[in-house]
């Protein structure tokens, strides 16, 4: 994996999670869950314009906004699913504000770069991943 092309915000993520034994790397998955910021007012009114994340198992939806070149990113998760509101939250903490370009040069396999293969199921980390492509599909079209 190219880890230069990496922004720094997922890159000290992933150090951070890999510095880690396996068994604490879901603490800090649950941590980072705790993190998701709210969605914003005119989000919250408007479930319409947030988009499924079919690739999870719990409902989770995101939207992004691409304003002046810098993408911003938001997204929902039930607290009941902390794993996958975890992944959420690493990716709009990592995310946001980064211009367009940067965000569509995140490698796909990022979310698998995070050693989380061995403390959650595959599937989880393939939600992990279906968020990351949804995000940059979505930024590809909002900067056409």
């Amino acid at each position: 994996m190219d880890t230069t092309a990496l922004p720094e915000r997922l890159a000290e993520t992933r150090d951070d999670f890999l510095a880690l034994e396996v068994k604490d790397r879901l603490q800090l998955l649950l941590e980072f869950s705790n993190e998701l910021p709210e969605l914003p007012e005119r989000y919250a009114d408007h479930p319409e314009l947030l988009e499924r994340v079919e690739e999870c198992q719990s409902p989770v939806y995101l939207f992004v906004e691409v304003e002046d070149g810098r993408v911003h990113l938001h997204a929902t998760a039930p607290r009941e699913s902390p794993t996958t509101r975890g992944f959420a939250s690493i990716l709009v903490q990592g995310l946001d504000g980064l211009t367009a370009q940067e965000v569509l040069d995140v490698p796909a396999d990022y979310p698998q770069s995070l050693g989380l293969g061995q403390a959650v199921s595959p599937l989880r980390v393939r939600g992990m991943t279906g968020m990351l492509g949804r995000i940059k599909r979505q930024v590809a079209e909002r900067r056409a």
